[in-house]
Order: C-alpha cells, then sequence, then structure tokens
C-alpha cells in the first residue's frame, strides 16, 4: 500500500471524526499523523490503535485534570488531547519539564512535541519507559516503535538529536491499520437519500425517445 500525505492526513482528518473527535481534533490528529509518516513512522496505525481505545465517548476522563502539576486524568490520557494542551503550554516548559500520567499511544505526542520546538526554537525531548525521541520540530530521532501505553511521559527542552529519521512524501501503512481508518472515516459519510439516488442515476429515469 502507497499513500501520498494528502491522502494519509484526509484520511485520518475522516477517521477522527468518526471516531466521535470534534472536527478541530480531527484536524489535529490528522496533521500530527501525517508529521509521524513524512518521518518515515506509521502514524497511520499509530492513530488506527487509538481510535479502537474509543476515548472520545468520555473525553473529560481522558484530559489532565489539573495542567499546573503533573498532567494526569481520571483515566488513561489520550495524546491528542494532551498534545493540544502541550502546544497550547509550551512556554511553560522554559520552567520545567511537563511530565504525564498513564498515557496512551505516546508516539502521537511527538509532532506536538515537534510544534513546541519550533515555537520555543530548541529541541525538546521526550521520555517514556525507557524510550526515547528528540525533535527540533524539523528533524527527528526516534525508534520505530513506541509502547501501545505507558505509565507516564517527560517532556523537556534540550537533547541531542542522533540518527536522524528520513523524511518521506509517501508512506506504506500497515494494512490491518489502514483499513481501521477507513472503517472509522465511512461513519462520516452522509447515507444516500431517495433524492441523491436518483440523481446519480443521472438520466436513467427519463425516456427522451
Amino acid at each position: 500500500m502507497d499513500y501520498s500525505l494528502n491522502e494519509i492526513e484526509l484520511i485520518a482528518k475522516r477517521a477522527t471524526r468518526g471516531a466521535g473527535y470534534v472536527w478541530g481534533m480531527a484536524e489535529e490528529a490528522a496533521k500530527a499523523t501525517r508529521w509521524l509518516c513524512s518521518r518515515d513512522m506509521d502514524g497511520g496505525s499509530e492513530l488506527a490503535r487509538l481510535l479502537q481505545r474509543e476515548l472520545s465517548q468520555n473525553p473529560d476522563k481522558h484530559v489532565p485534570i489539573n495542567i499546573e502539576g503533573d498532567w494526569k486524568g481520571a483515566e488513561v490520557l489520550c495524546p491528542l488531547m494532551v498534545g493540544a494542551s502541550l502546544s497550547d503550554c509550551a512556554a511553560r516548559l522554559k520552567r520545567a519539564p511537563i511530565r504525564t500520567g498513564r498515557i496512551a499511544s505516546p508516539a502521537i505526542l511527538l509532532p506536538f512535541g515537534a510544534n513546541a520546538a519550533r515555537a520555543l526554537e530548541c529541541s525538546i525531548s521526550l521520555e517514556c519507559d525507557g524510550f526515547k525521541a528528540v525533535t527540533d520540530g524539523i528533524e527527528l530521532s526516534a525508534p520505530d516503535e513506541f509502547p501501545v501505553e505507558v505509565d507516564a511521559v517527560s517532556v523537556r527542552i534540550g537533547g541531542m538529536l542522533g540518527d536522524l529519521r528520513a523524511h518521506r512524501t509517501r508512506s506504506h501503512p500497515d494494512p490491518d491499520g489502514w483499513e481501521i481508518l477507513e472503517a472509522f472515516a465511512r461513519k462520516t459519510y452522509a447515507p444516500a437519500t431517495e433524492q441523491s439516488r436518483l440523481l446519480g442515476a443521472g438520466a436513467g429515469l427519463s425516456d427522451n425517445d
């Protein structure tokens, strides 16, 4: 399977909306997925695994209760919601690292960390359960795969870029992950009405002979 980054972004946006997230969050998810794919990571599969958890059904349980201290939720945190907060609170990293509680799909935080790095004009490190990634907003040093869930994530200013991930203009998502995204995306399609079916039939019901 081979898709352009535009195709990846479109399916990610529709799938996230189909999974119950608001359009604004769906747009953030789409940009994040595209960024991961452009750095030679399977962002589509990361998003697919997250959407299957249905965290959007009870969003208040999966956002930080308080962003003044460690960011913990009533239940496992959603990386899309945490990522949006991270982008908004990037300046806080100048004072101290931001630490989260238990969070799903931590790889999805990487594009938001890149947003913070660009805003602060510095490198940003993200560490969780022995995994570490560093980004300056453009380049990324990170392992091929991240855990599906971790007990905590630490985001801080600093860190040296190591082996850089390649930049890609196309993505080769795992077929199973792509199928999951398509299934969620189909939920955004309006059901056909009798009028739309007639319009789609063209002149088939006319007799001009």
